[in-house]
C-alpha cells in the first residue's frame, strides 16, 4: 500500500537512495535536510521530491505516515523534537528498507573498512551483466549506472553494508538491519572513532551481522584479514567461502596492463581484462565474483562483466590536466587507503612524480586516532600536501618525519598556490579526501591553466 514518506536527513547518499527507491516502489515522498544541495538535491528535484530546507517543527503539518529518519539527526533537533512530543510513527532508514524492500528478497551486503562501494558496484554490474536485473543501493555514483540507488523488483539486491550506527535511537550498525543472505566481508580495520572505542567494538558488530545469515546463505571473506578471522571464530552459521588465498579465490600476479587471471580452489577460470589499479581492487573483484556465482552467476559471465567495468567516480577519477600535470580525485581518508591508492597509481606511471594532496577530514582523521600512520602510507609520494584546517592535532610535528618531502598548509588557496608552483609537466596530483575539499580539483587546474 502506497504511503507518505517524510524523510528527515535526505541529501545524503544512503537517505537520499532510499528516497529514490520509495519513489520507484509507488509511495509519495517528501524530505528535509539541514543543507539541500547539488547533486542529491538534484537528482531528488528530477524525481519529483519535494525538498525542505532545515528541520523546522512546521514540517508537522505534513502529516506522513511516517517519518524517516537519518543518523544525521539528533536530540534537540526541532522537528524531531515535534514528531516526539506529539507521538508520530518513526523509523530509521535502514529498518525501513529492509521492512519495505528487502524483506523476502536475496539481499548481497558488502560490508568493510574498504571498498565497500567499489566492490558492491562491481557485483552489482556482474548481476546486471548477468541478466539478473538486480536492484541496488550504492554509497557513490557508479560510472556502470546512471544512479546510485534503483528498485528494480528483482528478487537480488545489492547494498553497501555500513558499519555506522543507525540512528540516534538504534545504535546497532546499519548492516544488522538488512538480512542478508550473501555477505561479503572485505576487510576489517579500526575506523569511526567517534562512535566505536576500539577494533573489537566494530568486529562485535560485524559478528552480529555475521550472525544475520542463514544456513543457506553464504559468508565471502577476505582471507588475508586477521580481524575477520577473529570475527568468524567467534562463530559463522553459513557457508563460508574465503577470498585471497590458495584454498579459495585467488588473483593472480597483474601485468602491466593491470589485466590479472583468476583462480577458484586452484582451478584457472580466467583474465580479468581492466584499467583498475591495485591489488585491493582485485581483492574487491575477487569477492565480487564469489558473491555473483552464489546469486547464479557464472565466474566466466562474472569475469567477462568485470573486463567491461570501468569504475566509480572519487575513486582515482581523472578530474582533468592543464600544462601537462594529471589531477586525480580519490576518497581515500582511512591510511590503509592512502597507501594502497598511492602504491596503485605509482605502478601505472613509474617513476613520474606523483604529488599527494592529503585532508585528514573524517571524524577518526580529525580526533588524531590513526594519525601516526599518515606519514608512511604516503611513503610513495613524491611530495605530500596536507591540509590542516581544523585539525585538533599538531600536524606540522607529525609530518616532520617526512622532512622537506612533506608541507602542512590551514588555507585552502595557500594550499591551491604551493601545489601550483610545485607540480611540472608530466606530475601526477593525487587529491585524496572524504570530502568536497572546498571544489581544490576545479580551482587547482584554473591556477595551472592560468600559470605563465
Amino acid at each position: 500500500m502506497a504511503a507518505h514518506l517524510h524523510i528527515l536527513g535526505i541529501c545524503g547518499t544512503f537517505m537520499g537512495g532510499i528516497a529514490a527507491i520509495a519513489k520507484a516502489a509507488g509511495h509519495r515522498v517528501t524530505g528535509c535536510d539541514a543543507n539541500v544541495y547539488p547533486p542529491m538535491s538534484d537528482q531528488l528535484s528530477a524525481l519529483g521530491i519535494e525538498l525542505i530546507p532545515g528541520f523546522g517543527a512546521e514540517q508537522l503539518a505534513l502529516k506522513p505516515d511516517v517519518w524517516v529518519v537519518g543518523n544525521v539527526v539528533t536530540r534537540g533537533n526541532p522537528l524531531m523534537e515535534a514528531i516526539l512530543d506529539r507521538g508520530d510513527r518513526y523509523i530509521s532508514g535502514p529498518q525501513w528498507l529492509a521492512e519495505e524492500v528487502l524483506l523476502r528478497r536475496h539481499v548481497l551486503a558488502v560490508a568493510g573498512t574498504h571498498g565497500k562501494t567499489t566492490a558492491s558496484t562491481m557485483l552489482a554490474w556482474i548481476l546486471e551483466r548477468g541478466g539478473l536485473n538486480p536492484g541496488f543501493l550504492i554509497g557513490g555514483v557508479p560510472n556502470e549506472f546512471p544512479v546510485s540507488a534503483r528498485h528494480t523488483g528483482s528478487k537480488h539486491f545489492v547494498i553497501e553494508a555500513d558499519e555506522y550506527d543507525t540512528a540516534f535511537f538504534d545504535k546497532r550498525s546499519k548492516f544488522v538491519h538488512y538480512r542478508a543472505r550473501t555477505a561479503v566481508l572485505n576487510n576489517l580495520e579500526f575506523d569511526h572513532a567517534d562512535i566505536f572505542d576500539d577494533l573489537a567494538a566494530i568486529e562485535r558488530q560485524f559478528h552480529h551481522f555475521v550472525r544475520t545469515v542463514p544456513s543457506s546463505g553464504l559468508v565471502v571473506v577476505n582471507g588475508q584479514d586477521p580481524a575477520l578471522k577473529r570475527v568468524l571464530t567467534a562463530g559463522v552459521w553459513s557457508p563460508v567461502e574465503a577470498f585471497g588465498t590458495p584454498q579459495g579465490w585467488q588473483a593472480g600476479a597483474a601485468d602491466t596492463a593491470g589485466t590479472f587471471e583468476v583462480a577458484w580452489q586452484g582451478r584457472a577460470l580466467g583474465r580479468v581484462k581492466w584499467n583498475q589499479l591495485g591489488a585491493h581492487n582485485q581483492m574487491n573483484a575477487l569477492a565480487a565474483l564469489a558473491a555473483a556465482r552464489h546469486a547464479g552467476v557464472e565466474p566466466e559471465q562474472g569475469i567477462a562483466a568485470l573486463s567491461a567495468f570501468t569504475g566509480v567516480r572519487r575513486r582515482m577519477q581523472v578530474r582533468g590536466e592543464a600544462r601537462g600535470v594529471t589531477v586525480y580525485d580519490d576518497f581515500a581518508h582511512h591510511p590503509t587507503a592512502i597507501r594502497t591508492t598511492l602504491e596503485g597509481l605509482r605502478r601505472r606511471v613509474g617513476k613520474a612524480r606523483i604529488l599527494a594532496v592529503l585532508e585528514p577530514r573524517s571524524n577518526t582523521m580529525k580526533r588524531g586516532v590513526l594519525k601516526d600512520a599518515l606519514p608512511e602510507s604516503l611513503s610513495h609520494a613524491d611530495r605530500a600536501f596536507v591540509y590542516t584546517h581544523g585539525l585538533g592535532w599538531d600536524a606540522a610535528a607529525l609530518f616532520a618525519r617526512m622532512g622537506a618531502r612533506a608541507r602542512c598548509v590551514d588555507d585552502l588557496q595557500l594550499l591551491v598556490n604551493e601545489i601550483a608552483a610545485e607540480a611540472r609537466a608530466g606530475d601526477h596530483v593525487l587529491v585524496m579526501s572524504n570530502g568536497g575539499f572546498g571544489g581544490i580539483h576545479e580551482r587547482l587546474l584554473d591556477r595551472l591553466s592560468a600559470r605563465i
